[in-house]
């Protein structure tokens, strides 16, 4: 099914929309959707009620699942929900390639991935590699998910989560210093330069006070392969008193901007790191 197909399916159906305080019912022209995890998982995320019962065409959409903020203006809701398409569609056509789904079966997983979850995760971590934007002790970081790694989703400067190059049940937080095409020249003389092939990137440590030789990055271990790379960190708390926003590239804090305002929750994220 091409990407216009899938538009139109989504858009241009004819749906019947109802409001209400909290949650947003749209009937489509689609099978029912399952929600996956136990009844009151499903109750919660799909709106499910005793009192009325829902046609089997009806997709309910729970806002409050989202801790939207109330001072998220509404040009930066149709950002972020812009985000959250293009993610689900990317996912959603990895999948189909990958799985060789129908077309309904993937429209299915792209309402899924639309209405239901988000586009961050919590990561925690220790960084003294990575001071002054990790403390020593433990961090928790708020993630934005990349669905595919290459250069349209990660930008040079960016502080991404990886796989470990020596143990890939480990996650490290590096930054981002060059991609495919660059050149690599060392500092010593002996080293001959080369170029980062296709997929390969090349990720550094931010302490300068740690030696390179010391360093546990791309000057001790090479260059990586960009599909290590599940993800960008846009948010750091590193005490219940100390957090903010990642400084990452101007272009990523520009497309982050708008999931921050919507998906951060500085609470939660505080709960995870008493947790620790």
């Amino acid at each position: 099914m091409s990407f216009q197909c899938i538009l139109r399916t989504l858009f241009y159906e004819k749906t019947v929309v109802i409001a209400s305080s909290h949650r947003v019912s749209i009937a489509l022209l689609l099978p029912p959707i399952d929600c996956g995890g136990d009844e009151a998982e499903k109750n919660r995320h799909c709106g499910e009620s005793t009192a009325e019962k829902p046609s089997s065409k009806t997709l309910y959409i729970d806002f409050r699942f989202y801790q939207v903020s109330v001072m998220a203006s509404i040009s930066t809701w149709f950002r972020y929900m812009a985000h959250k398409l293009e993610y689900s569609l990317t996912l959603s056509l990895k999948s189909h390639r990958r799985e060789k789904l129908s077309d309904r079966e993937l429209i299915q997983i792209i309402f899924k991935n639309l209405f239901h979850g988000k586009i961050t995760y919590l990561h925690s971590g220790k960084g003294p590699e990575m001071a002054p934007t990790m403390a020593a002790h433990e961090n928790t970081l708020l993630v934005r998910k990349i669905p595919i790694a290459n250069t349209r989703y990660l930008y040079v400067g960016d502080a991404v989560v990886l796989k470990d190059p020596n143990d890939s049940d480990k996650f490290l937080v590096r930054r981002l210093a060059a991609v495919e095409g660059f050149e690599m020249v060392s500092g010593d003389a002996k080293e001959e330069p080369f170029v980062l092939e296709k997929d390969q990137c090349w990720v550094v440590a931010e302490n300068k006070d740690i030696k390179p030789k010391e360093a546990y990055d791309s000057r001790t271990f090479g260059p990586v392969s960009t599909t290590d790379i599940v993800g960008r960190a846009i948010y750091c708390l590193r005490t219940a008193v100390d957090h903010g926003p990642v400084r990452n590239s101007h272009t990523a804090m520009g497309q982050d901007s708008p999931i921050l305002a919507v998906e951060l929750d500085v609470d939660e994220m505080a709960k995870n790191h008493k947790a620790q």
